[in-house]
């Protein structure tokens, strides 16, 4: 049986292999589908491969926003899931970081079609990749605060 932090990073490269090495094929093809609906559905690796050619505008043009903002939410839903049925995650509010995540990830998309960073237009890919770092910071911060103020140490 592999390790959870080896299902969350299969869950990573693709939500959905991480249900299946987890034996959840049902969960696994949902994910799987959930995955690739949003993806074609909000022209994303078209955005993903302008992005990746530094042409930003053009990733802003391609992205169906609709769609692009289900995305960061089943995205980290998926890997959430993965290494909790692994056996992962068993620290009370270990949620926390997956789900602000989504949160930031999310806001990041809604701005990223005019957000600036030191005046660089970053774009649906990058701006919202970037946010996902704060989201985990304020979910590992928030985490330890909850644990702390009500005296919760493990389960």
């Amino acid at each position: 049986m592999a390790n959870p932090k080896e299902k969350l990073l299969w869950s990573i490269a693709l939500p959905g292999f991480g249900q299946f090495l987890n034996g959840k094929l049902i969960k696994g093809i949902v994910f799987l589908f959930l995955e690739f609906l949003i993806n074609v559905q909000a022209n994303f690796n078209e955005v993903i491969i302008s992005s990746f050619q530094g042409d930003i505008e053009k990733a802003i043009g391609q992205a169906d926003y609709q769609w692009l903002m289900f995305y960061p939410c089943v995205y980290f839903f998926a890997m959430w899931d993965a290494l909790k049925d692994a056996g992962g995650g068993k620290e009370k509010h270990s949620f926390l970081p997956f789900a602000f995540a989504a949160y930031f990830v999310t806001v990041g998309c809604i701005y990223s079609s005019n957000f600036r960073l030191f005046g660089i237009l970053l774009g649906p890919v990058w701006l919202p990749m970037l946010s996902a770092i704060p989201g985990l910071a304020v979910g590992v911060i928030m985490g330890k605060i909850i644990r702390k103020t009500t005296g919760v140490c493990g389960k």
